[in-house]
Formats: C-alpha cells, sequence, structure tokens
C-alpha cells in the first residue's frame, strides 16, 4: 500500500465512528498497539519539542525505507503519532517528504482536542518530514 491508500484506508476506519468520542478512543487503542520506544531510545535528541506530553521519535532507514518508532507518556498523544506512524512507515524518504499529511484534518479530530494538543500533530507531521530528509535522495 502507498501512503495515499494508508491514509484511505485509516479514513474509512475512522469514518465507522460517528461520535468524536469513538473516534478518540479509537485513536487511543492505536498508540496503545505501538510498540513502547526502550527506555535507552527516549533521548532529548529523540524528544519532538513543543509537544505538551513528551513524544520520543525514533528513524531509521533500513532497506531503502523509513523506519519510525514513537513513544509519548500520554495515551492520546500516543495515538496521533501512531496515526502518522501506520501512514508513514516503510516508505521511502522522498514519499515521506511529498506526503500529504493534512489527513488528519479529515479525521475530525483536530477541532476536539485542546490547541496545544492540535499543534503537536503540526509538530510531529514535521518532525517526521525532517528526520526523512537526512535520508532523501
Amino acid at each position: 500500500m502507498d501512503i495515499e491508500e494508508k491514509k484511505r484506508e485509516l479514513l474509512e476506519e475512522l469514518g465507522f465512528f460517528h461520535d468524536w468520542t469513538e473516534r478518540y478512543e479509537y485513536v487511543i487503542g492505536l498508540g496503545k498497539k505501538l510498540e513502547p520506544l526502550p527506555p535507552e531510545k527516549q533521548t532529548a535528541d529523540r524528544l519532538i519539542k513543543g509537544c505538551q506530553s513528551q513524544v520520543w521519535l525514533d528513524a531509521s532507514f533500513e532497506d531503502g525505507v523509513m523506519r519510525y518508532r514513537a513513544d509519548s507518556d500520554s495515551l492520546i498523544t500516543k495515538g496521533m503519532i501512531a496515526l502518522f506512524v501506520r501512514v508513514l512507515d516503510g516508505e521511502t524518504p522522498d514519499a515521506v517528504l511529498q506526503a500529504d499529511m493534512s489527513f488528519v484534518d479529515e479525521t475530525g479530530l483536530k477541532e476536539h482536542l485542546a490547541p496545544t494538543r492540535a499543534n503537536a500533530l503540526n509538530l510531529m507531521a514535521t518532525q517526521m518530514k525532517q528526520r526523512a530528509l537526512e535520508y532523501a535522495g
């Protein structure tokens, strides 16, 4: 699946929930499915600055694609970064850089988050693209 297909699948899944609290719970569930980042990877250089909660992003380049792992000390924030991991993990750096991350606006979550948490979504997307830029060719 390419990025567009992954985004479409995620939006379809979220579309099953008509109530924003159900969507919120689904996103938390996605975060719970993320493998925890080991403590030795929860370092200052992996911390996404500007987020209300602590969010760590570990990015690597393996076999021509980006591998993302993430964790947070907040369930909803971990769920939010899980959205991006699900869409961008396993993609080439160039595909990540070209990806339109505004699909998060279509989830309907932003309008139900505190402004600081909504801003965190932008910071997460930017940081994931920044990490891909390090490996773009």
